[in-house]
């Protein structure tokens, strides 16, 4: 059984899908990058797998994560606060 919840768009040519599955007669969510390309067009390996006894935990963690807590600062504050560079967002 698979059923797919919902896609975000990471990039021109990835997706991450949100999907409740039945791998291996376990069931869990699987969230993972979908590529579409002219060399490859499928899943990647690049994800994670929850599966159904710590579904609970996980909801708790994400659902207490705030938007105060998403919010941007300043990338100047940032750099002086911790008086490291700057590093990529991947």
């Amino acid at each position: 059984m698979e059923k797919d919840i919902g896609k975000i768009n990471k990039n021109d040519t990835t997706d991450i899908v949100v999907r409740v599955d039945d791998f291996g007669g376990r069931k869990g969510v699987t969230v993972r990058e979908f590529v579409t390309s002219e060399r490859y067009t499928g899943f990647t390996k690049q994800g994670v797998r929850i599966l159904a006894p710590q579904f609970a935990k996980f909801k708790e963690m994400i659902n207490s994560i705030t938007e105060e807590d998403l919010k941007e600062e300043p990338k100047d504050a940032v750099s002086k606060e911790t008086g490291n560079e700057e590093l990529p967002d991947y």
